[in-house]
């Protein structure tokens, strides 16, 4: 059974991002645990890479900080295994396909499993590559995670018949980022998710607020928020730690 699967146990999952290093380990360390302490049901680990395709400015910004910092794979590897001792919710990374390629994708799966990664997510890796990773990952025990866009249309059913551990309804086209409102039909998108898999789906791209985030899980089973998330770390940089804890406690309550 996915530990992913447990996230999803307690009504709708409300799901955080965070860039590794940004503005330093130490300090997403301290944030990574206020999103546990507030409600977060499970958190996604961005590692950051310098060029971040599916990201708006503010999580682009996010990777230039964090990289500047002298962030490696490596050391978000260290950085989970010390996040383990204490934080049980499940943690997934999300980056791009070049980052686990050029470390090698065996060797990336074995390293999630043993620090405790339990699923990862590449945006750029389309559902017709996905074999060059899925098996190697599920190997180790890692759900690599589907995403599933408002053009997938036809290969919704398909995608979604493959799906591990969550499915991710990307909400709108383009980057990531805060939108003014959503528009897509995203009821439509989640029946037919449904219909091929029992595997939870949360909806992501462009939710900030908790009217938003409500909105959007009412027709799926969480909702994901990066970049607003982003903006209160670059507004506070070091000291951002307790502002993330109460807009995760805020979106949480949002989502019952």
């Amino acid at each position: 059974m996915s530990k992913i699967s447990e996230a999803f146990k307690n009504g709708k999952a409300f799901i955080p991002f965070v860039t590794c290093g940004d503005p330093d380990l130490e300090t997403t360390g301290a944030i990574v645990r206020e999103m546990a302490a507030n409600g977060a049901d499970l958190i996604e680990l961005g590692i950051p890479f310098s060029d971040p395709t599916a990201e708006g400015p503010v999580i682009q910004e996010a990777n230039i900080r964090a990289l500047s910092g002298g962030v490696t794979t490596d050391k978000i590897f260290d950085f989970v295994k010390t996040l383990r001792a204490d934080v049980t919710v499940p943690l997934v990374f999300m980056t791009y396909a070049n980052v686990v390629f050029s470390y090698g994708i065996e060797r990336f799966a074995a390293k999630c499993a043993e620090c405790g990664i339990d699923g990862i997510i590449l945006p750029d890796v389309p559902h017709e590559e996905k074999e060059e990773f899925a098996p190697l990952c599920r190997k180790y025990g890692v759900d690599f995670i589907s995403l599933i866009a408002p053009t997938s249309e036809n290969r919704i059913a398909e995608i979604a018949k493959d799906a591990e551990g969550f499915v991710y309804v990307v909400s709108s086209l383009g980057v990531t980022g805060v939108r003014s409102e959503i528009q897509t039909d995203i009821s439509a998108i989640t029946a037919k998710i449904r219909e091929n898999t029992a595997v939870p789906c949360a909806v992501g791209f462009g939710i900030s607020t908790p009217a938003q985030a409500s909105a959007m899980a009412a027709h799926a089973d969480g909702a994901i928020v990066g970049s607003a998330i982003v903006k209160l770390i670059a507004q506070h940089g070091k000291a951002a730690a307790p502002a993330v804890g109460a807009f995760v406690k805020e979106m949480k309550q949002a989502l019952r």
